[in-house]
């Protein structure tokens, strides 16, 4: 009875983070995309130069 339920345990366990890391990777996804329509996106400087979309 114990190792049912260390199994169950355990496929619970990795069907967990199984979900969570396929959540991170749609995050990852859409960080990336956003990141690169601010690049695409970015205004221009007076000197006629591109400047920075980010603050640091």
């Amino acid at each position: 009875m114990v190792a049912i339920l260390l199994v169950l345990l355990l496929v619970l366990i990795l069907f967990g983070a199984g979900f969570a890391v396929k959540v991170l990777w749609w995050v990852a996804l859409a960080v990336l995309v956003l990141w690169l329509l601010g690049f695409l996106a970015r205004g221009t400087t007076s000197a006629g130069g591109r400047g920075r979309w980010y603050r640091w």
